[in-house]
């Protein structure tokens, strides 16, 4: 199975952050950070939709467990 590329973390003011667990960096979403969510449900939500990016992306290569970070537009 495929690692997981992004997940979820609250942070200690009680906001949320789709974070890289490759590179331990927020993930980049259309030039932005995401940090500082305020709601986890949608963080998760952010969290599968570049997860199943990330997938289509490595699949085909053969890149399962590591790749090059990327950046979603």
């Amino acid at each position: 199975m495929a690692t997981l590329r992004y997940e979820v973390r609250r942070e200690l003011d009680g906001t949320w952050t789709v974070f890289d667990v490759f590179t331990g960096l927020p993930a980049i979403v259309a030039g932005h950070p995401s940090i500082d969510l305020p709601d986890m449900e949608y963080a998760e939500e952010l969290a599968a939709i570049l997860n199943a990016d990330d997938l289509k992306q490595r699949l085909p290569h053969g890149r399962f467990s590591e790749g090059s970070p990327t950046e979603v537009a």
